[in-house]
């Protein structure tokens, strides 16, 4: 048992409680875990303000429908959720509860499992069942954790709960955005997520979750892509984990080590930049099956799906209740996920294209670059082997540049803009911007390197010469 544990032993003192749900599961197959439920016979809130104050951290109430606290450690990602007995009884709390590896008790004050719906053995038998369908219909997140459950545990759907997850999805509907994308990033953000998202679409909760993935499936691409949206869509995201893992010797060659360390880098809601970048790439053409057009030709066109695609992929993300720093890194990623591409055939990359690249796609030229190159590779058709090496050889050439300037503090102006406003003799305004802009990318080009270069570039600048 814990210190956790025995601390809130002797913090109930005596009274009847139950580890149940997980944390069972997870002790009989041998997976650590820092996330508690514990059924009480008394005040979930005493308890939980008790424990709180005994380890040092926050007490909070989960639920006023079901009386729940939950306690969180300071500093420390362990947490406590202290729910009350369902009527007082063991076996109807059990009862309640989502499928039978879930649904096992073990005594707080030690003693053999309580498995009233054979949780053992379905968890021996890699099968994960409902205990009932009325749970399901209860809670309908529980049809979107059933396949969570699937994925991360490896276990295979009972044939009737399979049945009973695609007749009750639908009721997702009604269920809170960020109680939706709690799951959904459990899929998404964890170890081989197609498979994962697969699993949804198999069982008919995809199209009540993430709809957009699967209106991809079926839109044909042109003569570049072997793949239909929805399948390069996932290709895309099997890049990106590459690249959040790949070594020094990955695609991204000398580069390779220093993208997986900024990848690494926490960005928001609990999400790594990379896992974050998994977004990117699920909604990066997420609006390619409403800019879909055919020219006379023949050729298939997408023409403004970067734009439409940032608009839709932040729409996506609100409806999940996201952060908006989440929000303004996929849609920017997925607003700038062509330019990069368009670069190679505008020659050799000079200092000045670098810069208004870096500036367009700022603060995320990095992961924009990267996130380029995963949808590079993900792009077999005519011409692939060649587009992709001319596509690694400028995204090397780009990283070279937006990691170097990464690394190191932004340089003060030549000139400052009250200084540069008071020398022109204008006011603070958007002429004052624009002059303050060219210069910083005529200093980046190397152009000027002087105040005095500055002031004179700034006064034929506003001339029009």
């Amino acid at each position: 048992m814990t210190e956790l544990l025995r601390e809130l032993q002797h913090v109930l003192g005596g009274e009847q409680a139950w580890v149940v749900g997980g944390a069972v599961r997870d002790g009989l197959l041998g997976r650590p875990t820092d996330d508690y439920d514990i059924a009480v016979a008394g005040d979930p809130r005493r308890h939980a303000r008790a424990l709180a104050r005994a380890l040092g951290g926050s007490s909070f109430p989960l639920s006023e429908q079901f009386g729940g606290w939950r306690v969180v450690g300071d500093h420390t990602s362990w947490h406590v959720d202290l729910i009350p007995l369902r009527d007082g009884d063991l076996k109807s709390d059990l009862g309640a509860r989502d499928y039978t590896v879930n649904a096992m008790a073990r005594p707080l004050a030690g003693g053999e499992i309580v498995d009233l719906f054979g949780g053992r053995r379905d968890l021996d038998a890699g099968v994960l069942r409902m205990v009932s369908a009325q749970a399901l219909r209860d809670d309908p997140v529980r049809t979107l954790r059933g396949i969570r459950f699937a994925h991360e545990l490896g276990m295979s759907l009972e044939a009737q709960t399979a049945r009973a997850l695609r007749a009750q999805a639908s009721g997702l509907e009604r269920v809170a955005g960020e109680r939706v994308f709690a799951e959904l990033v459990r899929i998404v953000a964890g170890a081989e997520p197609v498979r994962g998202l697969l699993l949804l679409e198999e069982h008919g909760v995809a199209e009540w979750v993430l709809p957009e993935l699967t209106a991809m499936r079926g839109v044909e691409q042109n003569v570049f892509h072997l793949l239909d949206v929805h399948d390069h869509t996932l290709a895309v995201l099997e890049e990106v984990v590459r690249l959040q893992t790949a070594p020094g010797s990955g695609p991204l060659g000398r580069h390779g080590a220093e993208v997986v360390t900024l990848l690494a880098e926490p960005l928001a809601d609990g999400l790594s930049r990379g896992d974050a970048m998994r977004f990117a790439a699920l909604l990066h053409d997420v609006a390619k099956p409403q800019t879909r057009a055919v020219r006379d030709d023949g050729r298939v066109t997408f023409f403004d799906h970067d734009v439409k695609g940032a608009e839709l992929a932040a729409s996506v993300l609100r409806r999940l209740r996201t952060s908006e720093k989440l929000v303004s890194y996929v849609a920017s990623l997925t607003r700038h996920h062509l330019r990069l591409g368009y670069m190679v055939h505008e020659g050799p990359l000079t200092r000045r294209a670098a810069w208004r690249y870096m500036q367009l796609t700022a603060p995320y030229a990095a992961e924009t670059t990267i996130l380029t190159v995963a949808d590079r590779l993900a792009t077999r058709g005519r011409n692939s082997e060649q587009a992709i090496a001319a596509h690694l050889d400028l995204a090397e050439e780009m990283l070279d540049l937006v990691l170097a300037r990464r690394a190191v503090a932004e340089p003060p102006p030549l000139v400052r803009g009250d200084q540069l406003a008071r020398e022109l003799g204008i006011e603070p305004g958007p002429t004052l911007g624009r002059l303050l802009a060219q210069l910083a990318e005529d200093v980046y080009a190397g152009d000027i390197t002087s105040p005095e270069q500055a002031l004179r570039r700034a006064r034929q600048l506003l001339s029009g010469a």
